[in-house]
Protein backbone atom coordinates (compact mmCIF):
# COMPACT_ATOMS: atom_id res chain seq x y z
CA UNK A 1 0.00 0.00 0.00
CA UNK A 2 1.12 3.43 -0.68
CA UNK A 3 1.45 5.89 2.23
CA UNK A 4 -0.34 8.54 0.13
CA UNK A 5 -3.20 6.11 0.56
CA UNK A 6 -3.00 6.05 4.67
CA UNK A 7 -3.82 8.88 7.10
CA UNK A 8 -2.52 8.94 10.27
CA UNK A 9 -5.04 10.28 12.96
CA UNK A 10 -2.38 11.38 16.42
CA UNK A 11 -4.58 10.90 19.70
CA UNK A 12 -7.71 8.71 20.62
CA UNK A 13 -9.86 11.46 22.59
CA UNK A 14 -12.82 12.03 21.41
CA UNK A 15 -11.90 14.92 18.65
CA UNK A 16 -9.37 11.75 16.89
CA UNK A 17 -12.21 9.14 17.12
CA UNK A 18 -14.47 11.58 15.08
CA UNK A 19 -12.16 12.26 12.77
CA UNK A 20 -11.39 8.77 12.34
CA UNK A 21 -14.69 7.28 12.02
CA UNK A 22 -15.28 10.38 9.00
CA UNK A 23 -12.51 9.76 7.20
CA UNK A 24 -13.22 6.43 7.03
CA UNK A 25 -16.23 6.88 5.93
CA UNK A 26 -14.90 9.61 3.37
CA UNK A 27 -13.56 7.03 1.07
CA UNK A 28 -10.96 9.16 0.38
CA UNK A 29 -8.50 6.67 2.57
CA UNK A 30 -7.42 3.49 1.85
CA UNK A 31 -6.18 2.98 5.45
CA UNK A 32 -7.16 5.11 8.66
CA UNK A 33 -4.89 4.94 11.71
CA UNK A 34 -5.56 6.63 15.02
CA UNK A 35 -1.81 6.57 17.26
CA UNK A 36 -2.89 6.58 21.08
CA UNK A 37 0.46 7.46 23.37
CA UNK A 38 -1.61 6.01 26.63
CA UNK A 39 -2.98 2.44 27.25
CA UNK A 40 -6.48 3.70 26.85
CA UNK A 41 -8.92 5.65 24.58
CA UNK A 42 -11.43 8.24 25.05
CA UNK A 43 -9.56 11.00 26.43
CA UNK A 44 -11.62 12.74 28.94
CA UNK A 45 -14.41 10.40 28.64
CA UNK A 46 -13.70 7.64 30.79
CA UNK A 47 -15.52 5.13 33.38
CA UNK A 48 -14.40 3.32 35.91
CA UNK A 49 -16.09 1.55 39.16
CA UNK A 50 -16.72 2.83 42.12
CA UNK A 51 -19.01 0.60 44.77
CA UNK A 52 -19.32 -1.75 42.19
CA UNK A 53 -20.92 0.80 39.68
CA UNK A 54 -19.39 1.92 36.65
CA UNK A 55 -20.00 5.63 36.30
CA UNK A 56 -18.12 8.86 34.55
CA UNK A 57 -15.44 10.12 36.08
CA UNK A 58 -14.62 12.59 32.89
CA UNK A 59 -17.13 14.43 31.35
CA UNK A 60 -20.49 13.15 32.30
CA UNK A 61 -22.70 15.63 30.10
CA UNK A 62 -22.88 16.81 26.78
CA UNK A 63 -24.77 20.17 25.99
CA UNK A 64 -28.08 19.00 24.05
CA UNK A 65 -28.44 22.54 22.44
CA UNK A 66 -25.68 22.09 20.07
CA UNK A 67 -26.62 19.08 17.93
CA UNK A 68 -23.29 17.69 17.43
CA UNK A 69 -23.47 15.43 20.03
CA UNK A 70 -27.02 14.01 20.09
CA UNK A 71 -26.44 13.96 16.14
CA UNK A 72 -23.36 11.34 16.35
CA UNK A 73 -24.95 9.30 19.59
CA UNK A 74 -27.99 8.72 16.48
CA UNK A 75 -25.85 8.18 13.96
CA UNK A 76 -24.09 5.34 16.07
CA UNK A 77 -27.29 3.84 17.57
CA UNK A 78 -27.08 4.98 20.96
CA UNK A 79 -29.85 6.09 23.15
CA UNK A 80 -30.03 9.84 24.49
CA UNK A 81 -31.09 9.87 27.99
CA UNK A 82 -31.43 13.67 30.01
CA UNK A 83 -30.88 15.07 33.38
CA UNK A 84 -33.97 13.49 36.06
CA UNK A 85 -33.74 16.92 37.53
CA UNK A 86 -32.45 20.70 36.46
CA UNK A 87 -32.20 21.74 39.54
CA UNK A 88 -28.96 23.24 40.69
CA UNK A 89 -27.34 24.83 44.20
CA UNK A 90 -24.74 27.72 45.05
CA UNK A 91 -22.60 27.20 48.31
CA UNK A 92 -22.72 30.13 49.36
CA UNK A 93 -23.08 32.55 52.67
CA UNK A 94 -23.18 29.08 54.46
CA UNK A 95 -26.16 27.12 52.94
CA UNK A 96 -26.45 25.68 49.25
CA UNK A 97 -28.70 28.23 47.89
CA UNK A 98 -31.08 27.63 44.92
CA UNK A 99 -28.86 29.03 41.90
CA UNK A 100 -30.68 31.89 39.95
CA UNK A 101 -31.71 31.25 35.91
CA UNK A 102 -28.41 33.01 34.55
CA UNK A 103 -26.72 32.89 31.16
CA UNK A 104 -23.04 31.77 31.95
CA UNK A 105 -24.05 33.83 35.21
CA UNK A 106 -25.98 37.11 33.58
CA UNK A 107 -28.97 36.88 35.43
CA UNK A 108 -32.36 36.09 33.52
CA UNK A 109 -34.73 37.06 36.18
CA UNK A 110 -33.34 40.08 38.78
CA UNK A 111 -36.55 38.68 41.01
CA UNK A 112 -35.48 35.07 41.08
CA UNK A 113 -32.12 36.30 41.76
CA UNK A 114 -33.21 38.55 44.88
CA UNK A 115 -35.15 35.85 45.90
CA UNK A 116 -32.10 33.46 46.46
CA UNK A 117 -30.10 35.49 48.83
CA UNK A 118 -26.99 35.14 46.65
CA UNK A 119 -26.42 38.61 46.15
CA UNK A 120 -26.66 41.57 48.72
CA UNK A 121 -29.02 44.71 48.64
CA UNK A 122 -26.40 46.81 46.70
CA UNK A 123 -24.74 44.62 44.82
CA UNK A 124 -28.61 43.74 43.69
CA UNK A 125 -29.32 47.43 43.17
CA UNK A 126 -26.16 47.53 41.03
CA UNK A 127 -28.10 44.79 38.93
CA UNK A 128 -31.04 46.71 38.38
CA UNK A 129 -29.00 50.08 36.83
CA UNK A 130 -27.62 47.57 33.86
CA UNK A 131 -30.39 48.91 31.36
CA UNK A 132 -29.34 52.56 32.30
CA UNK A 133 -25.58 52.28 31.28
CA UNK A 134 -23.99 53.17 27.83
CA UNK A 135 -23.32 50.19 25.70
CA UNK A 136 -19.99 48.07 26.23
CA UNK A 137 -17.07 48.34 23.73
CA UNK A 138 -16.95 45.04 21.91
CA UNK A 139 -14.67 46.28 19.28
CA UNK A 140 -12.14 44.10 20.78
CA UNK A 141 -11.59 40.69 23.01
CA UNK A 142 -12.87 41.22 26.51
CA UNK A 143 -12.68 39.48 29.36
CA UNK A 144 -15.86 37.64 30.60
CA UNK A 145 -15.08 39.31 33.87
CA UNK A 146 -14.62 42.64 32.28
CA UNK A 147 -17.81 42.75 30.01
CA UNK A 148 -19.69 41.22 33.38
CA UNK A 149 -18.48 43.31 35.96
CA UNK A 150 -18.71 46.45 33.83
CA UNK A 151 -22.07 45.90 33.58
CA UNK A 152 -23.59 44.29 36.81
CA UNK A 153 -20.57 45.27 39.17
CA UNK A 154 -18.10 42.71 40.76
CA UNK A 155 -20.31 40.63 43.04
CA UNK A 156 -22.59 39.24 40.36
CA UNK A 157 -18.93 37.84 39.03
CA UNK A 158 -17.32 36.77 42.21
CA UNK A 159 -21.03 34.59 42.82
CA UNK A 160 -22.44 33.61 39.40
CA UNK A 161 -20.19 33.80 36.59
CA UNK A 162 -16.95 32.51 37.96
CA UNK A 163 -18.42 29.39 39.93
CA UNK A 164 -20.11 28.21 36.42
CA UNK A 165 -17.07 29.20 34.20
CA UNK A 166 -15.15 27.33 37.45
CA UNK A 167 -17.47 23.97 36.33
CA UNK A 168 -16.73 24.18 32.33
CA UNK A 169 -12.90 25.47 31.82
CA UNK A 170 -11.48 25.48 35.54
CA UNK A 171 -10.45 28.90 34.61
CA UNK A 172 -10.78 32.07 36.55
CA UNK A 173 -13.14 34.90 34.12
CA UNK A 174 -10.72 37.41 34.18
CA UNK A 175 -8.65 35.73 32.04
CA UNK A 176 -10.85 34.22 29.84
CA UNK A 177 -11.86 35.56 26.64
CA UNK A 178 -15.64 36.26 26.32
CA UNK A 179 -15.44 36.23 22.66
CA UNK A 180 -14.55 32.68 23.03
CA UNK A 181 -15.78 31.16 25.85
CA UNK A 182 -19.16 33.09 26.03
CA UNK A 183 -20.20 34.15 22.46
CA UNK A 184 -23.68 34.62 23.50
CA UNK A 185 -22.99 37.33 25.46
CA UNK A 186 -20.98 38.94 23.71
CA UNK A 187 -23.88 38.77 20.82
CA UNK A 188 -26.25 39.98 23.22
CA UNK A 189 -23.89 42.76 24.68
CA UNK A 190 -23.97 43.81 21.19
CA UNK A 191 -27.70 44.92 21.45
CA UNK A 192 -27.25 47.15 24.05
CA UNK A 193 -28.58 45.93 27.78
CA UNK A 194 -27.94 42.71 28.99
CA UNK A 195 -30.57 42.59 30.92
CA UNK A 196 -32.90 43.62 27.97
CA UNK A 197 -31.79 41.54 25.51
CA UNK A 198 -31.81 38.63 27.77
CA UNK A 199 -35.30 39.13 28.53
CA UNK A 200 -36.00 38.76 24.63
CA UNK A 201 -34.83 35.50 24.86
CA UNK A 202 -37.58 32.56 24.18
CA UNK A 203 -38.00 30.44 26.90
CA UNK A 204 -36.70 27.10 25.84
CA UNK A 205 -38.08 23.68 27.68
CA UNK A 206 -35.85 21.67 25.90
CA UNK A 207 -33.16 19.86 27.50
CA UNK A 208 -29.60 21.83 28.37
CA UNK A 209 -27.58 18.61 28.58
CA UNK A 210 -27.80 15.22 27.75
CA UNK A 211 -26.22 12.04 28.46
CA UNK A 212 -25.91 8.51 27.60
CA UNK A 213 -27.09 4.81 30.08
CA UNK A 214 -23.91 3.55 31.42
CA UNK A 215 -22.34 7.16 30.85
CA UNK A 216 -20.05 9.46 28.36
CA UNK A 217 -17.48 6.88 28.51
CA UNK A 218 -19.65 5.08 25.97
CA UNK A 219 -18.98 7.25 23.34
CA UNK A 220 -15.38 6.43 22.77
CA UNK A 221 -16.15 2.62 22.94
CA UNK A 222 -19.03 3.25 19.97
CA UNK A 223 -16.91 4.87 17.56
CA UNK A 224 -14.32 2.54 17.99
CA UNK A 225 -16.90 -0.35 17.28
CA UNK A 226 -18.67 1.56 14.55
CA UNK A 227 -15.12 0.33 12.40
CA UNK A 228 -13.52 1.00 9.40
CA UNK A 229 -10.34 2.50 11.47
CA UNK A 230 -7.42 0.36 13.72
CA UNK A 231 -6.35 2.28 17.10
CA UNK A 232 -2.90 1.37 18.41
CA UNK A 233 -2.58 2.62 22.10
CA UNK A 234 0.49 3.17 24.23
CA UNK A 235 1.99 4.67 20.45
CA UNK A 236 3.23 7.81 21.38
CA UNK A 237 4.18 10.11 18.35
CA UNK A 238 7.53 11.60 18.79
CA UNK A 239 7.81 13.61 15.44
CA UNK A 240 6.71 14.82 12.57
CA UNK A 241 8.10 16.31 9.44
CA UNK A 242 7.60 16.83 5.55
CA UNK A 243 9.29 14.27 2.91
CA UNK A 244 8.70 14.26 -0.97
CA UNK A 245 5.63 11.91 -1.01
CA UNK A 246 3.87 13.29 2.50
CA UNK A 247 4.32 13.49 6.16
CA UNK A 248 6.66 11.21 8.33
CA UNK A 249 5.71 10.18 11.96
CA UNK A 250 8.33 9.14 14.41
CA UNK A 251 6.42 6.82 16.39
CA UNK A 252 7.51 4.36 19.59
CA UNK A 253 9.53 4.80 22.62
CA UNK A 254 13.06 6.80 22.20
CA UNK A 255 15.27 3.10 23.13
CA UNK A 256 13.25 2.08 19.84
CA UNK A 257 11.76 4.19 17.28
CA UNK A 258 9.86 3.66 14.33
CA UNK A 259 9.26 5.77 11.06
CA UNK A 260 5.52 5.73 9.74
CA UNK A 261 4.47 7.25 6.37
CA UNK A 262 1.69 8.84 5.61
CA UNK A 263 -0.43 10.91 2.86
CA UNK A 264 -2.32 12.94 5.41
CA UNK A 265 -1.83 13.75 9.88
CA UNK A 266 -4.90 14.85 11.93
CA UNK A 267 -3.26 15.76 15.17
CA UNK A 268 -6.38 15.69 17.41
CA UNK A 269 -3.82 16.07 21.03
CA UNK A 270 -3.50 19.09 23.67
CA UNK A 271 -2.32 22.43 22.63
CA UNK A 272 1.81 21.79 24.19
CA UNK A 273 1.88 18.06 22.23
CA UNK A 274 0.89 19.57 19.28
CA UNK A 275 3.38 22.28 19.73
CA UNK A 276 6.22 20.28 19.83
CA UNK A 277 4.86 17.95 16.56
CA UNK A 278 4.81 21.41 14.75
CA UNK A 279 8.11 23.05 15.75
CA UNK A 280 9.36 22.28 12.88
CA UNK A 281 6.95 22.03 10.90
CA UNK A 282 5.05 24.76 11.36
CA UNK A 283 6.53 27.36 13.78
CA UNK A 284 4.26 30.04 13.56
CA UNK A 285 1.69 27.57 14.53
CA UNK A 286 3.83 25.83 17.03
CA UNK A 287 4.68 29.22 18.78
CA UNK A 288 0.62 30.20 18.85
CA UNK A 289 -0.28 26.76 20.35
CA UNK A 290 2.86 26.56 23.48
CA UNK A 291 0.90 29.76 24.58
CA UNK A 292 -2.10 27.85 25.28
CA UNK A 293 -2.29 27.17 28.83
CA UNK A 294 -4.24 24.56 30.40
CA UNK A 295 -5.75 23.50 34.21
CA UNK A 296 -5.49 20.60 35.95
CA UNK A 297 -8.13 19.09 38.52
CA UNK A 298 -9.18 15.99 39.77
CA UNK A 299 -12.60 14.41 40.19
CA UNK A 300 -13.62 12.49 43.77
CA UNK A 301 -16.40 10.19 43.12
CA UNK A 302 -18.51 8.86 46.27
CA UNK A 303 -20.28 5.53 46.65
CA UNK A 304 -22.80 5.65 49.94
CA UNK A 305 -25.43 3.01 51.29
CA UNK A 306 -28.72 4.62 50.35
CA UNK A 307 -29.78 4.19 54.18
CA UNK A 308 -26.43 5.79 55.60
CA UNK A 309 -26.89 9.06 53.26
CA UNK A 310 -30.80 9.31 53.58
CA UNK A 311 -30.21 12.34 55.78
CA UNK A 312 -28.11 14.52 53.73
CA UNK A 313 -30.11 17.10 52.21
CA UNK A 314 -29.86 17.58 48.71
CA UNK A 315 -32.52 19.49 48.25
CA UNK A 316 -33.76 17.94 45.16
CA UNK A 317 -31.31 19.57 42.71
CA UNK A 318 -28.40 17.72 41.01
CA UNK A 319 -25.48 19.38 43.13
CA UNK A 320 -24.26 22.51 43.60
CA UNK A 321 -21.62 24.89 42.70
CA UNK A 322 -19.15 26.66 44.56
CA UNK A 323 -17.64 30.57 44.40
CA UNK A 324 -14.04 30.96 44.96
CA UNK A 325 -14.66 33.42 46.69
CA UNK A 326 -15.88 31.09 49.66
CA UNK A 327 -12.38 29.67 50.14
CA UNK A 328 -13.32 25.66 49.74
CA UNK A 329 -11.49 23.24 47.96
CA UNK A 330 -14.31 21.92 46.51
CA UNK A 331 -15.40 23.96 43.56
CA UNK A 332 -18.48 21.74 42.74
CA UNK A 333 -20.61 18.57 43.62
CA UNK A 334 -22.63 16.56 41.38
CA UNK A 335 -25.79 14.33 42.77
CA UNK A 336 -25.35 11.95 40.47
CA UNK A 337 -27.86 9.68 41.67
CA UNK A 338 -30.38 12.44 41.56
CA UNK A 339 -29.34 14.06 38.15
CA UNK A 340 -29.57 10.27 36.09
CA UNK A 341 -32.14 7.69 36.64
CA UNK A 342 -29.57 5.06 35.37
CA UNK A 343 -26.95 6.20 38.00
CA UNK A 344 -29.84 5.47 40.22
CA UNK A 345 -31.01 2.31 39.33
CA UNK A 346 -27.45 1.06 38.62
CA UNK A 347 -26.55 1.73 42.23
CA UNK A 348 -29.06 -0.74 43.67
CA UNK A 349 -29.10 0.92 46.96
CA UNK A 350 -26.17 3.11 46.34
CA UNK A 351 -26.34 6.69 45.87
CA UNK A 352 -23.23 8.19 44.31
CA UNK A 353 -21.93 11.35 43.72
CA UNK A 354 -18.96 13.35 42.79
CA UNK A 355 -17.06 16.55 43.91
CA UNK A 356 -14.16 18.70 41.70
CA UNK A 357 -11.59 20.18 42.72
CA UNK A 358 -8.64 22.07 40.85
CA UNK A 359 -8.16 25.77 39.00
CA UNK A 360 -6.20 27.09 36.64
CA UNK A 361 -3.17 28.23 37.96
CA UNK A 362 -3.90 26.72 41.43
CA UNK A 363 -2.38 23.57 41.61
CA UNK A 364 -1.48 22.86 45.57
CA UNK A 365 -4.52 21.04 46.12
CA UNK A 366 -3.83 18.43 43.58
CA UNK A 367 -0.38 18.43 45.23
CA UNK A 368 -2.03 16.30 47.92
CA UNK A 369 -2.50 12.56 48.49
CA UNK A 370 -5.54 10.71 47.06
CA UNK A 371 -6.44 10.17 50.31
CA UNK A 372 -6.29 13.63 51.25
CA UNK A 373 -8.28 14.86 48.58
CA UNK A 374 -11.01 12.23 49.64
CA UNK A 375 -10.61 13.30 53.22
CA UNK A 376 -11.14 17.37 52.20
CA UNK A 377 -13.97 16.22 49.86
CA UNK A 378 -16.26 14.06 52.65
CA UNK A 379 -15.31 17.23 55.15
CA UNK A 380 -16.89 19.71 52.47
CA UNK A 381 -19.92 17.69 51.74
CA UNK A 382 -20.20 17.13 55.21
CA UNK A 383 -20.21 21.21 56.01
CA UNK A 384 -22.44 21.66 52.52
CA UNK A 385 -25.23 19.37 52.94
CA UNK A 386 -24.98 16.81 56.06
CA UNK A 387 -23.35 13.76 54.66
CA UNK A 388 -22.03 12.13 57.71
CA UNK A 389 -22.07 8.76 56.50
CA UNK A 390 -18.76 7.30 55.31
CA UNK A 391 -18.80 6.10 52.16
CA UNK A 392 -18.40 2.50 51.02
CA UNK A 393 -16.15 3.58 48.51
CA UNK A 394 -14.56 6.68 46.83
CA UNK A 395 -12.50 7.08 43.43
CA UNK A 396 -10.01 10.03 42.84
CA UNK A 397 -9.30 10.38 38.76
CA UNK A 398 -6.82 13.38 38.09
CA UNK A 399 -6.48 15.04 34.95
CA UNK A 400 -3.36 16.85 34.47
CA UNK A 401 -3.64 19.77 32.30
CA UNK A 402 -7.09 18.52 31.05
CA UNK A 403 -8.62 21.88 30.19
CA UNK A 404 -7.38 24.43 27.80
CA UNK A 405 -7.79 27.59 28.62
CA UNK A 406 -9.22 30.18 26.46
CA UNK A 407 -7.27 33.71 27.15
CA UNK A 408 -8.39 36.82 25.66
CA UNK A 409 -7.80 37.06 21.87
CA UNK A 410 -8.12 33.28 21.58
CA UNK A 411 -10.36 33.82 18.59
CA UNK A 412 -8.16 35.19 16.44
CA UNK A 413 -4.70 32.53 18.04
CA UNK A 414 -6.94 29.76 16.85
CA UNK A 415 -7.29 31.69 12.99
CA UNK A 416 -3.57 32.41 13.01
CA UNK A 417 -2.96 28.67 13.84
CA UNK A 418 -5.37 27.16 11.23
CA UNK A 419 -3.90 29.49 8.52
CA UNK A 420 -0.25 28.03 8.90
CA UNK A 421 -1.50 24.49 9.49
CA UNK A 422 -3.13 24.69 6.24
CA UNK A 423 0.38 26.20 4.56
CA UNK A 424 1.38 22.35 5.12
CA UNK A 425 -0.60 20.06 2.59
CA UNK A 426 -2.26 16.93 4.22
CA UNK A 427 -2.10 18.24 7.96
CA UNK A 428 -5.18 19.66 10.18
CA UNK A 429 -5.13 20.04 13.66
CA UNK A 430 -8.34 19.69 15.67
CA UNK A 431 -9.14 18.92 19.59
CA UNK A 432 -10.51 20.81 22.68
CA UNK A 433 -7.68 23.47 22.33
CA UNK A 434 -9.60 25.19 19.43
CA UNK A 435 -13.13 26.06 19.31
CA UNK A 436 -14.93 24.71 22.85
CA UNK A 437 -13.94 22.25 24.96
CA UNK A 438 -17.48 20.56 25.15
CA UNK A 439 -18.25 17.31 23.46
CA UNK A 440 -20.25 18.93 20.79
CA UNK A 441 -17.80 21.29 19.83
CA UNK A 442 -14.79 19.12 19.94
CA UNK A 443 -17.00 16.87 17.77
CA UNK A 444 -17.08 20.35 15.43
CA UNK A 445 -13.93 20.53 16.06
CA UNK A 446 -12.70 17.14 13.94
CA UNK A 447 -15.36 17.69 11.39
CA UNK A 448 -13.81 20.59 10.33
CA UNK A 449 -10.06 18.81 10.09
CA UNK A 450 -11.73 16.47 7.87
CA UNK A 451 -13.81 18.66 5.68
CA UNK A 452 -10.09 20.49 5.53
CA UNK A 453 -8.39 17.20 4.11
CA UNK A 454 -11.40 15.83 1.88
CA UNK A 455 -11.45 18.98 0.42
CA UNK A 456 -8.04 19.40 -1.06
CA UNK A 457 -7.81 15.75 -2.49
Amino acid sequence: MSSTGRVVVVGAGVAGLVAAYDLARSGGFDEVLVLEGSPEVGGKLRTREVGGVRVDVGAEAMLARRPEGIDLAAELGLTVVHPATTRSGLWTHGSVRPLPRTLMGVPLDVDELADSGVLGESALARVRLEPTLPDSDLTVDRSVAGLVAERFGPEVVDQLVEPLLGGVYAGHAGLLSAQATTPQLVALARQGSLLDAAARLPRSDAPVFAGLPGGMGGLPAALVAAGGFEVRVDRPVRGLERTDHGLALTVGSTHDPQRLLAGAVVLACPAAPTARLLADLAPDAATELAAVESASMAVVTHAFRAEDAGAADAGGSSGFLVPPVEGRRIKASTFSFAKWDWVRSAGEGLLLLRTSVGRHREEADLQRSDQELVASSLAELREAVGLEAPPVDSHVQRWGGGLPQYAVGHVDRVARVRSAVSRVPGLAVCGAAYDGVGIPAVIGSARTAVASLTQAQ
